[in-house]
């Protein structure tokens, strides 16, 4: 399994200089995360941008990493704004691998908790083997991307039925 950060919301952090939240190019918050799993886990910071700068150069980049991987599993922490563009993007081009898009609306510095449930249950999810495909998870569902939304108005992904 290979965690590629994209940055995005998830990774912000507050700078003090400038008064401004930031995505640090580093992966401190998933590492925190990681921390507690008591497992080494492969992480890969390839992006570190909100999701709303990022272009389609930026995903065939998520794509040429994906496909030039030794591994068949992947998680991706992105934005949560254009989550939902990059798996479609991402469900065009794969269909021999299990790739998880997972974020956060709140960024891991200032309320840990959704962070952290969100890749926990990315994680739990690809270790339980599923089939091959484009994934979100996103407070509390993994779905086929194709099944789940970022509701704006609620400020939560949901089911789409």
């Amino acid at each position: 399994m290979l965690i590629l950060n994209c940055g995005g919301t998830f990774n912000k952090r507050y700078n003090p200089l400038n008064g401004e939240l930031e995505i640090p190019y580093d992966n401190k918050a998933v590492e925190a995360i990681l921390q507690s799993a008591n497992f080494d886990y492969d992480i890969a910071g390839v992006i570190y941008k909100d999701s709303l700068e990022m272009d389609m150069n930026d995903r065939k980049m998520l794509a040429s990493i994906i496909m030039e991987s030794k591994d068949d599993t992947f998680i991706i922490i992105h934005g949560t704004d254009t989550m939902g563009i990059t798996a479609e993007f991402l469900s065009e081009i794969f269909d021999d691998r299990k790739i998880i898009l997972t974020g956060s609306m709140y960024p891991f510095e200032i309320d840990n908790i959704e962070p952290s449930l969100n890749l926990g249950i990315a994680i739990g999810f690809a270790k339980a083997r599923p089939e091959n495909g484009v994934y979100i998870s996103m407070n509390g569902f993994v779905e086929p991307c194709h099944n789940i939304v970022k509701n704006r108005a609620l400020g939560k992904f949901e089911l789409v039925k």
